[in-house]
């Protein structure tokens, strides 16, 4: 087997690109092409879908978008290129000269030299039109094709961002990332219904349990962070979460993403606090940073002006406990002290009859326990209020939800 170095050596070494002869044309993403400092004339391909196409006597002019960014990429070309194929819709790939545009609304723009249709698009069959503005609830009809939409595309590009800066907080909070496991055999909120998993009846076992034990889709992360928090002092996970709620509100899905912490040698809920103030302070700073045109977007066309309400301090089961509420979303974080007296949990487990099934939640008050305490944020949620979507169905790729799970 390689060692370490062995291994860092090799992927140095090794490389399947063979040396070219000449320069290539550079690919260049919409992004890339319209932050381009140097736009003196430089050969250049984009890959995209046409947003727009303007057709004039000498002159045709394209929009193309490649979800890089929510602007797109003006492309002149000669009136000579057959128009017909160039559709509201279509992909293509163009390669030309990027020059300084002469038009206000654009730094720089494409001067196209060859443009190939890679894929047509039949702009009357297709459900969204262009200049249209859709309305949330039509586009959720199509959600193979949804991300095509401006709307849509931004909303995403947010939550990625999003995403990379959650980790990126944690990481430099020196916490450690966790993947808890999405099928577990406990219910740790009690909050609603779960989703049990069994084998498809071509396979199963008459009255016989795949793992020995029902086990369902998980609703939380936190038992198992509880777990590694007795390893290390500071863990997190950020991962899908199930519940199998009838419901059709706006604030609920079957299929959601929590981002949940668990935090060692913890005596004040200020403490917690802090960390859970930092997350949501540092993490839309970033957002804001990174994608102000895609924030801008939403809080423009969609619900602008919305503000966040203070904590709000509560204590339940004898342990003290913290929610953070936001106008239009309602709880978006929830944390607590933790429960530490091994003969109080005893006595709890005693009278529900769970003692057996939770011992070794029991053994980890036994075996070294420290005080601590953690909080989970709903990811979704957070979408919705640093954006303003009314709709939790809005904010992620593929809703799943009572009666529709389509794709």
């Amino acid at each position: 087997m390689f060692g370490a170095r062995c291994l860092l050596r090799a992927l140095r070494s090794c490389s399947s690109a063979p040396c070219p002869r000449h320069k290539p044309t550079a690919k260049l993403s919409v992004r890339d092409a319209l932050g381009a400092q140097n736009a003196s004339g430089e050969l250049v391909k984009v890959q995209g879908w046409i947003r727009s196409v303007r057709s004039q006597k000498e002159v045709l002019f394209l929009h193309v978008n490649d979800g890089s960014s929510l602007e797109s990429l003006q492309v002149v070309a000669d009136s000579s290129f057959d128009s017909r194929e160039l559709a509201f819709g279509s992909s293509v790939e163009v390669q030309g000269q990027l020059v300084k545009s002469l038009s206000k609304r654009q730094n720089v723009e494409l001067k196209a030299e060859k443009i190939e249709v890679v894929g047509n698009c039949d702009a009357k069959a297709f459900p969204f039109k262009y200049k249209e503005r859709h309305p949330l609830e039509y586009l959720r009809q199509y959600p193979h094709l949804r991300c095509r939409t401006n709307v849509l595309g931004s909303i995403l590009r947010v939550r990625s961002e999003a995403t990379a800066a959650i980790h990126s907080f944690f990481k430099d909070s020196g916490f450690v990332h966790i993947h808890t496991p999405v099928i577990t055999s406990n219910d740790c909120e009690g909050a609603g219904e779960l989703f049990q998993v069994e084998p498809s009846s071509k396979i199963k076992v008459p009255e016989e349990n795949f793992f020995n034990v029902p086990v369902f889709l998980t609703v939380s992360g936190q038992l198992h962070l509880e777990v590694m928090s007795g390893a290390f002092t500071q863990v997190f996970t950020f991962g899908p979460t199930f519940r199998a709620e009838n419901s059709q509100s706006r604030r609920h899905l079957a299929e959601f993403y929590m981002v949940e912490a668990e935090i060692s040698f913890l005596e004040s809920l200020q403490d917690l606090m802090q960390v859970m103030e930092g997350l949501f302070k540092t993490t839309t700073m970033t957002v804001l940073s990174n994608c102000p045109e895609d924030v801008e977007l939403c809080h423009k066309f969609i619900a602008p002006g919305q503000k966040i309400r203070t904590y709000a301090k509560k204590q339940l089961s004898n342990v003290a406990a913290v929610d953070l509420l936001v106008p239009g979303v309602g709880e978006l974080f929830g944390g607590s002290l933790r429960e530490e007296r091994y003969h109080f949990l005893e006595q709890q487990l005693a009278r529900s009859g769970l003692t057996e099934a939770y011992q070794w939640y029991l053994d980890l008050r036994r075996f070294g326990s420290v005080p601590h305490g953690g909080f989970g944020m709903g990811f979704e949620r957070y979408l919705q209020c640093i954006l303003g979507i009314d709709n939790i169905k809005d904010v992620i790729p593929f809703p799943r939800f009572t009666h529709s799970c389509l794709l």
